[in-house]
This record gives C-alpha cells, structure tokens and sequence, in this order.
C-alpha cells in the first residue's frame, strides 16, 4: 500500500546556499527561480482551454469511500477531494525544490529572527460559499487540525508555537526552535472555513461538502461507486500566477473498481481516460491491442527526476518476533530480487539500495568526514557496524546464490535464539516463528508468493492476507500488523516529514507514518540535524549519516524503483510542452492537462 503522507510533507527540499525569501516567494536555500510578478509556471500551458470532462478509476486501490473530510484519522477520503478542493497559503513549483509561491497569501515574511512567519491572504481569495478568506479561518484550520486533526498533524507542526491573527487579511505563524523548514511547512497547511459542517465535531464530518476555496466543487457522488467534481465558475483564484494554466477541465469525475483487473479491462473498454501503471508485467503484456496500434490509446514512459522513494516490505518492530536485528537481517536474505527481476518485472528495475533512493543523499561506502562528525557524538548509541561500508541489499547473482543466502539467514537465525526443529523453525521455548503479510494489492501476490516460498525454506510459517484498502489502512492506522508492504511518497530533499517517519514520538501516535514502531534515541537526534540543516553540505552529510543508521538497522525488506512515470492514455487531450521535474503522474495529469478532443 500507499502510505499517506498529506500533501504538505510533499514539498520538494534540495538546494544550494542560504535562505532567501521575496513577499511573493519563499525559498529555503536559493534564490526563486520565479521573480516578483511572474504570470505562470514554465511547465503549465497559460493559454490551456477550460471545459470537456476527465474520467479518472479510484487511485490508490481505495474501492470506496464514506467521507469527504481528508484530514481526519477514521474513515476513508473521496479520491480527489484534498487536491481539487482545499487550498493552501502557498504552493511549491515542480521545477525547483524548497521554493513557494505565495496561493491564498499574497505576501509572506520570514521575521529577522527566523522565529515566526507572516502571511497576507490575497483579498480576492474567497470560499466557494462567497465568503472571503480570512486570516481567522487559518488559525481556525491550523488550530483544529493540531486538535482534531490525524495525529500526522501534531508530529509535523510539534515546532510551532502558536498562530496568530494579526488582523484580517494577516496572520502570523511563530516557532518554537529555529526549524529552517517551519516556513515552508506552514505556508501549506490546508485552509477551510469555519462554516464548514458548524456543530459538528472536526473529526466527526463525514459526507458534508467542504466549505473551501479550491477550484472544483463536489457536482454529485455515489458512496462507493462514483464521485465527480465540477469547475467553480466563480473560482477566484483562476488567475493567480501559482493557478494559472492550470486545473482545466471542466469536471473530473472519479469510478471505483474494486481490484485492478478490472480497472484494467474497464479502461479498454472505454470507461475511463488514463491509467498509472505501476506492474511491469502488466505494462509488458496488457497494453497491447487494436486500440494501441492505431493510437486511440497512447502508451507513453513520462521522464522524471523524482528521488525514489522507499518501498518495501516493512517489519513492524513493536512485534517480539522482529526485535532482533539478525533475524531482521535473515528475513531480507530470503528475498531473491534477481530472480524476481527476471522471471516477473521484465528486467525493468532496480534494487532500492537506500532511504533516499537514487538521490546524492544515499549513503554509499564509509562514513565521510562530514558524516563522521555527526555520528561520532552518537557512537555509544549506535551499533559500530555503522562506521563501516553501508550496507547493500542481498543479491543472487553469481558467485552468490540463493542457497548461500538462505545457509547464511539459518546461522543468523540460530544466533538470535532460533533453530529448526519438530518441522518448523522455533525459539528455545518451543514457540514457531510465524506472521503475517498484509496488503491490499492483488498484483503483489505473486510477489509475496515467491517471498513466502522462501521463508517456508527456512521453517518460517507465514500467513498471506490480501484485504480491501479500508482495512489494511484501519490495521496500518492502529499498528496493527506483523508486515506490510508500504511506499513512502518520493522526496528530493528530506526535511521535516522525517520526525513522522523515523521520530520516537510518532511511533506511539496511531496513524503516523512511523509504521516500523522505530525509537532510537541515535535517529531522533540525526533527524533534528537533518532539519536544521542550514546547507546544503550540512544536509547531505545529515540525511548520509541517518540513512547509513537506518540501513544498519535492516528494518524492511527494499523494493524496486523505476525513474519513469508509466502512463496510458486515450488520444483526446492537449499536454504542456514542457514537463515538470518534480511530480506523480495523476496531479500532474490532473493539474496541467486540457481536453482537446471529446469523447
């Protein structure tokens, strides 16, 4: 699954330099690239014609949904509802990293002392009810999501002291520490009227439309089934600079598919416009027919230059079974890439190799210098396999195999207490190694499938469970899981997110993305260094030094990655001629491109 970090922990963070801010833009080490009365980002078509209808299956395998309020923890969110609906104060640009340009705020300023940010909302900016946006509804929103909020929320602005009106139109953030991310992170928290279901507690609303000021506007839905969304006429923000050229269609209409099969035939069918593929077998041999030859759908690898992020079969630590590091070690020998690679991906990955996948902050080989300086101070806390090579994942190629992976997990195992006897693998207290893999994805079965059949090699009994993604995200919410497949969102500069990912306090906070249970006093530290970074040698050494750690620390089973973006689409729509480098497929579709051609 898809774990779900709010768009806000989006934010790209990679650059060069010291902290340079503009009342229109923002940006943590560079200067912006977009100057002081730009009128559209490069990679949008300003001139883009408004109208015609995209039809969309459910992303993220979510085959229903029961509300329409996407920042509460119980409950699953309409797809669509959060990107097409609610804004924020300022938007980052895909061509550039820790930069933001103002959206409902039209001047924002980084106080001297680096202690508070300060906002002025756009007085154009208005709520689809027609009210204007004021600098009560943010504090209101920031207020109510730190109290009523997913508990993502608590951890991600833990550093912000307070926010402020200042007066109407004006609102001030102020921080606790000097985080030189807190700009940046609450220059995108979420803004909704206070109007919004009035009477009802925050985390209670459930299928009451937003009261917000994005562009579209909820036209009907079917719970489960179907939800479409129309173009607000009145959209006030259709010429920002930040909203030019983009969110161009008429309405966007979202169908629900209960598994990817017949998503998959759905769209042959003609039901639905454009499909992310994320299986390599099934981009190798399903797109095929008489609708591609002759170009009624297009079949198209989109170039990116998106970090990769992790992927892999994560190990919940707060289980007995997974505590030691050896039998953690042992379980990742057990997974035969190579074969995988070739027998069911067509050759068309690679192995992640790191927290920060395919990206200068990947630790490689030993320590650097700058590196050393951070983890020396720590080297009562941290294993001293630290300050050797990093560690790279299992192979099978030659002179490797994978008997000799599996001989070297057996001794791994027997050092951490466990030998096989009486017909499976057990501890000195007779008790079997066993647990279950969770996921809601029916094209990982074969995957897991093949990952089981080597446990089994080894005495382990596993149990593989594939459940709906309302149920694998309440269990994944609640902690409730032995191992799970989980992607976590691409990042090209870590920041701030890392407290949810890897801190201790996230670990206890149900539905933080902190699924590994991971409490490492060691980590907690190097994430603070990470983020108060103040360059961009400073951040690299920081993100090393905390990759080689979590390495070390053998808590998931790595994927695979890919540096393109697979995309198969019907031949009706006009696309910018420039791309931007940072993005996901279905915002970037969903935000960029028009309709040219009917349906």
């Amino acid at each position: 699954m898809v774990k779900s970090i709010y768009a806000f922990l989006l934010l790209c963070f990679m650059a060069q330099g010291h902290a340079a801010f503009a009342t229109h833009a923002f940006s943590l080490y560079d200067t912006p690239k977009y100057p002081a009365g730009f009128t559209h980002f490069d990679y949008v078509n300003p001139d883009a014609p408004k109208g015609g209808e995209l039809f969309l299956a459910n992303p993220d395998r979510r085959s229903s949904f029961d509300k329409f309020n996407p920042y509460s923890l119980k409950g699953v969110a309409a797809a669509g509802v959060s990107n097409l609906m609610f804004e924020t104060l300022a938007v980052s640009s895909g061509d550039e990293v820790a930069t933001m340009y103002g959206l409902l705020a039209d001047d924002m300023v980084l106080a001297p002392d680096k202690l508070a940010m300060t906002f002025h909302i756009n007085p154009k900016a208005r709520f689809n009810n027609g009210d204007p946006v004021l600098a009560a509804d943010v504090k209101y929103s920031f207020d109510t999501l730190m109290a009523k909020g997913a508990p993502q929320f608590k951890s991600i602005f833990a550093e912000v002291k307070r926010c402020v009106v200042v007066d109407e139109r004006t609102v001030k953030f102020e921080f606790k520490s000097l985080n030189h991310e807190l700009p940046l992170i609450v220059g995108s928290v979420p803004v909704f009227s206070r109007k919004w279901a009035a009477g009802t507690e925050f985390d209670q609303i459930q299928l009451t439309p937003p009261i917000v000021s994005g562009p579209y506007l909820i036209d009907r839905y079917d719970t489960g089934r179907s939800i479409s969304y129309k173009l607000n006429p009145d959209y006030w923000g259709a010429n920002v600079p930040t909203r030019k050229g983009t969110f161009n269609f008429g309405r966007i209409n979202y169908r629900f598919y209960k598994d990817d099969v017949a998503k998959l035939e759905a769209f042959k069918a003609g039901e639905f416009d454009l499909v992310v593929e994320y299986s390599a077998k099934n981009w190798a041999r399903s797109y095929k027919g008489p609708k591609f030859t002759s170009g009624e759908i297009i079949k198209r690898e989109l170039t990116h230059s998106n970090g990769a992020g992790m992927q892999g079969f994560v190990m919940n630590l707060r289980r007995p079974q997974f505590q030691d590091v050896r039998v953690r070690r042992a379980l990742d020998l057990a997974l035969d890439y190579e074969w995988m690679n070739r027998q069911l991906f067509f050759g068309s990955y690679k192995r992640i190799y790191s927290f920060f996948n395919n990206s200068p902050m990947a630790a490689t080989g030993l320590p650097s210098a700058d590196e050393l300086k951070l983890l020396e101070p720590l080297r009562d806390k941290l294993d001293p396999v630290v300050f050797g090579p990093a560690p790279t994942p299992p192979n099978t190629d030659a002179p490797r195999s994978l008997r000799a992976n599996l001989l070297e997990a057996v001794e791994l195992f027997r050092q951490a207490g466990w030998t096989y006897r009486d017909g499976a693998l057990r501890n000195a207290k007779g008790e079997p190694f066993a647990f279950e893999i969770i996921d809601d994805q029916s094209a990982l079965s074969r995957v897991i499938s093949v990952y089981i059949r080597n446990l089994e090699k080894l005495g382990i009994q596993v149990t593989q469970r594939t459940a709906d993604f309302a149920l694998v995200q309440k269990r994944m919410d609640e902690f409730d899981f032995d191992m799970t497949s989980i992607r976590f969102p691409d990042v090209s500069s870590p920041g701030n997110e890392m407290f949810d990912m890897f801190g201790s306090k996230a670990a206890d906070e149900k539905g933080s993305s902190n699924a590994w249970g991971l409490k490492d006093p060691a980590v907690d530290r190097l994430v603070e260094k990470l983020v108060a970074a103040d360059s961009r040698q400073q951040l690299v050494a920081a993100a090393r030094a905390l990759d080689r750690v979590l390495l070390h620390k053998h808590i998931v089973v790595t994927h695979w990655y890919s540096s393109t973006h697979r995309v198969a689409y019907r031949d009706r729509f006009g696309i910018p001629a420039t791309a931007p480098l940072y993005y996901q497929a279905d915002p970037y579709v969903i935000s960029t491109w028009w309709q040219e051609k009917a349906r």
